[in-house]
């Protein structure tokens, strides 16, 4: 391919990288995470409600990695209540799964970012073909892909196996019984997955540009080899 177009390819995806490490970092900062709605459950029962009455006792609940709000309902009309994770629900959550998803969210953005400047390095540099170079394009993009993975394996596992926001709509409620009526992920989690596929198509773009996937042996050296090999 010639060096113009692979500079375009390599500008084109640095951009990329650079997008993706700063929609993870807005996305971290949000509370659009999850949303859905949780019913209380008590004051269902206490009522006998059924069909449209149940509507009085349905709330809200939206939240993201550090912070949330859920409008409480039990038939008075709703009341909101703000919460934090750390440190006031880090005894009801599965903390250990909750810290990782924001761990491998800052690994993720550092990684983009790194990428980001290694792809403008190769479009308007001479790097060595070590980590410099496609070898290092090739890691950088597989490391920010496998931590999107990761975190979307984490956090929906903490949402749906260990019931996160059930437990969160309970949250210092007494007598109150509240249980999810629905949930579903939000924007912030689906900018997750549009950059964990986003570094995936950067690793298709190298290969597009001409460069070998690492540890892959080319058609060359096989004959090379067993020319070799003839000799002896």
């Amino acid at each position: 391919m010639p060096a113009q177009q692979k500079k375009i390819i390599f500008c084109i995806a640095g951009v990329l990288s650079f997008a993706c490490a700063l929609g993870t970092a807005a996305a971290i900062g949000t509370q659009l995470w999850v949303k859905g709605t949780i019913l209380c459950k008590t004051g269902a029962l206490l009522v006998n409600a059924t069909g449209h009455e149940l509507e009085k006792f349905i709330g809200e609940i939206q939240y993201g990695l550090f912070y949330g709000e859920r409008v409480r309902q039990c038939g008075l009309g709703g009341r909101p209540f703000q919460f934090s994770f750390f440190p006031d629900l880090l005894k009801i959550i599965p903390a250990s799964i909750h810290v990782s998803v924001i761990l491998f969210c800052t690994v993720l953005i550092i990684f983009a970012l790194v990428g980001a400047g290694f792809f403008m390095f190769n479009a308007f540099g001479s790097p060595y073909e070590t980590l410099h170079g496609p070898i290092g394009l090739y890691l950088w993009s597989f490391i920010a892909c496998s931590c999107g993975c990761l975190i979307m394996i984490l956090f929906s596992s903490e949402v749906k196996i260990h019931h996160l926001s059930e437990k969160i709509a309970n949250f210092k409620e007494g007598s109150f019984t509240f249980k999810t009526h629905s949930e579903q992920f939000a924007n912030s989690f689906w900018i997750i997955l549009v950059c964990s596929l986003v570094h995936f198509l950067n690793a298709l773009l190298i290969r597009f540009a001409g460069f070998e996937f690492p540890f892959s042996k080319s058609k060359d050296s096989g004959t090379i080899t067993g020319a070799v090999d003839l000799m002896y």
